[in-house]
C-alpha cells in the first residue's frame, strides 16, 4: 500500500484528491496538511511514501517545504502538483529536490500513474512541464553522443519511473549490470542523476515503453 500525504492549502481540492487517491486499492491516504509547516511535522510523524505538494500556499511555499522536507526527511518521494508551470518556481523545486511534477488539471489515471512512479523513484512530469524543464535546465546535448541498444532500452525504463532492481527483473540481467550501464550512460551525456538522464532521453528522442518506444 502506498502512503500518500496531501499538503494543499485549499480544502476543496483536498477532499478531492483524497476521494481520487481512495479510489485505487494500492494507495491511501495517510494524512492531509493545509500548510507547509503541518504538513513537515506529520511528515515526520506519518511517513508517507508519497507527498502530495501545492506550490502556492501562505506561509511557507511549495519550495521551502519541499527543502525543509527533505533536510528532515530525505527519502520522502516528492510531487508537486499545482495549477500552473512558472518557469522559475518549477526549476526551484526541483532544486529543492521534489521528484516530479504535474498540474491539476491532468486526467484523474495520470496522477494515479504519477503517485505509483513516485512511489517506486521515479519522475513523474506532466509532458508541458517537461518541455519548460527542458528548455530552461536540460543537461547538454552533446553531438556525437553513441549509445548501445542496451543502454538506450535500460535509458528507456528509467523514463518509464523503473529502479535498478526492476530494470534487471525486467531484462533478465544482474542489477550491478544495470548500474554498470547507467553510469557509462551518466558519463557520457553528462548528467548526475536519474531525473536529467530522462530529460536527457525525452530530448533525445528516447521514451520509455508506456510512451510507445
Amino acid at each position: 500500500m502506498i502512503g500518500v500525504l496531501l499538503i494543499d492549502d485549499h480544502s476543496v481540492v483536498r477532499a478531492g484528491l483524497a476521494h481520487l487517491l481512495a479510489s485505487a486499492d494500492d494507495i491511501e491516504v495517510v494524512g492531509q496538511a493545509d500548510s507547509g509547516t503541518d504538513g513537515i511535522a506529520l511528515a515526520a510523524e506519518l511517513e508517507p511514501d508519497v507527498v502530495l505538494l501545492d506550490m502556492s500556499m501562505p506561509g511557507l511555499d511549495g519550495v521551502e517545504t519541499a527543502r525543509r522536507l527533505l533536510a528532515a526527511r530525505p527519502d520522502t518521494h516528492i510531487v508537486v502538483l499545482t495549477s500552473y508551470s512558472d518557469q522559475e518556481r518549477l526549476v526551484d523545486a526541483f532544486d529543492a529536490g521534489v521528484l516530479g511534477y504535474l498540474l491539476k488539471d491532468l486526467d484523474p489515471d495520470e496522477l494515479l500513474r504519477g503517485v505509483r512512479a513516485a512511489a517506486r523513484g521515479g519522475s513523474p512530469l506532466d509532458p508541458r512541464v517537461a518541455r519548460t524543464l527542458l528548455a530552461v535546465r536540460a543537461p547538454r546535448e552533446e553531438r556525437g553522443v553513441q549509445l548501445t541498444a542496451r543502454e538506450r532500452e535500460i535509458l528507456g525504463l528509467v523514463v518509464d519511473g523503473l529502479l535498478n532492481k526492476q530494470i534487471a527483473r525486467r531484462l533478465g540481467i544482474s542489477e550491478a549490470t544495470v548500474k554498470t550501464h547507467l553510469t557509462r550512460v551518466f558519463q557520457r551525456v553528462g548528467v548526475s542523476d536519474r531525473t536529467q538522464a530522462a530529460l536527457w532521453a525525452m530530448r533525445n528522442g528516447i521514451t520509455g515503453v508506456s510512451h510507445g518506444s
